[in-house]
């Protein structure tokens, strides 16, 4: 109790005033206030806006920059152009489009703005606190064990999305490809940062963390193969039917559309297997990825169709063997147990004498 007494009788008391004195001293107090930290506002305030400003300078700079190297990136690279380091980067030995690399080079150029807004604008706002006078030790310990924490607990999530970085930089899918991820095979659907969307072979969804995948194969990048097999008869002259698909592969690639679909020309590789009736040959055909069952189908029709008139046969006929009667000296006699009325029992019968 005697502690409590002594604390309230050493705490300051704010009363209003009364009087006119009172009021003149309060004013006279305030006015002194004023005059003292004024200027210190002044100059905090003038350091606030100078920090925000540079900030925002800064920002934009940084912006202008990603937005060239972006623009750089996303450029298609003419033979005799060497863009070093920067104009090589998603070039992916020149088999990607324009519009695939624009798309890789625009979701970079989103991903290093956001950073390096963050960055900058992150850094600005604690400078401001610090010239509030606010004590920034306790905050950064703060964040930095909640970064900590963080940290541990969305490991995954951090791990997808750095893993959904370096897929779009080095192209390794895009929006429409088919794709075989280990886990799943479908056409991609969409790509994050976080999660890559896949349409299965029956219609079902598949959404993959980028983090999971250990492998990918892209089945539609670059070209495809399409291989097919040709069977015809052991006897036949292999010459004549290596003749015969060339020609026939060789007209097919000069019709619509497969002019476009097949590079290169189509080749014969060579007897694959023989059997005792038949010898089976390859043929393979570089196309556009993702078109080479097309294109194999459309190969196997006409050929099926060029051998039909030019007589080629698809395996040889084997002799038919016409089974030997059996002779009379073959019927032997029924045992004594058979069915007398048996057809080998009438057989055998004897003749009966006619009177």
């Amino acid at each position: 109790m005697l502690a409590d007494s002594a604390a309230d009788s050493t705490a300051p008391t704010f009363t209003l005033p009364t009087t006119a004195a009172d009021v003149t001293d309060t004013t006279r107090q305030a006015a002194g206030w004023l005059d003292e930290n004024w200027q210190g506002w002044v100059v905090s305030g003038l350091r606030i806006v100078l920090i925000i400003g540079l900030a925002l300078v800064l920002r934009a700079v940084v912006s202008k920059v990603i937005h060239k190297l972006v623009a750089r990136m996303g450029r298609p690279a003419a033979a005799d152009d060497d863009h070093g380091v920067l104009g090589g980067l998603l070039a992916n030995s020149g088999v990607v489009n324009t519009e695939r690399r624009q798309q890789r080079s625009e979701a970079i150029g989103s991903v290093l703005r956001s950073v390096a807004s963050f960055t900058i604008l992150g850094t600005a706002s604690l400078m401001a606190l610090s010239v509030l006078g606010v004590d920034l030790a306790p905050l950064l310990a703060s964040a930095g064990v909640a970064g900590v924490a963080i940290g541990f607990g969305a490991r995954n999530l951090v791990t997808d999305f750095l893993s959904g970085v370096f897929m779009i930089m080095e192209d390794q899918y895009g929006v429409g490809d088919e794709i075989d991820t280990g886990v799943a095979t479908g056409t991609v659907l969409e790509v994050g940062l976080r999660v890559t969307k896949l349409r299965g072979a029956s219609g079902e969804i598949w959404y993959i963390r980028n983090g999971e995948v250990k492998r990918i194969a892209n089945m539609s990048q670059g070209w495809g193969t399409a291989t097919v097999d040709v069977q015809v008869g052991y006897k036949e002259d292999l010459e004549r039917v290596e003749l015969l698909v060339t020609e026939t592969a060789e007209q097919l690639a000069k019709e619509s559309p497969y002019d476009e679909l097949i590079w290169g020309r189509i080749k014969v590789l060579g007897v694959e297997s023989v059997s005792v009736d038949s010898v089976q040959l390859r043929i393979e055909a570089r196309c556009t990825p993702g078109r080479s069952a097309q294109v194999s189908r459309a190969l196997r029709v006409r050929l099926k169709a060029a051998f039909d008139l030019a007589g080629v046969k698809l395996k040889e006929e084997a002799a038919v063997t016409v089974p030997a009667q059996p002779t009379a000296l073959e019927i032997l006699p029924p045992s004594a147990l058979a069915d007398p009325n048996s057809a080998r029992s009438l057989a055998a019968k004897p003749i009966p004498t006619q009177n």
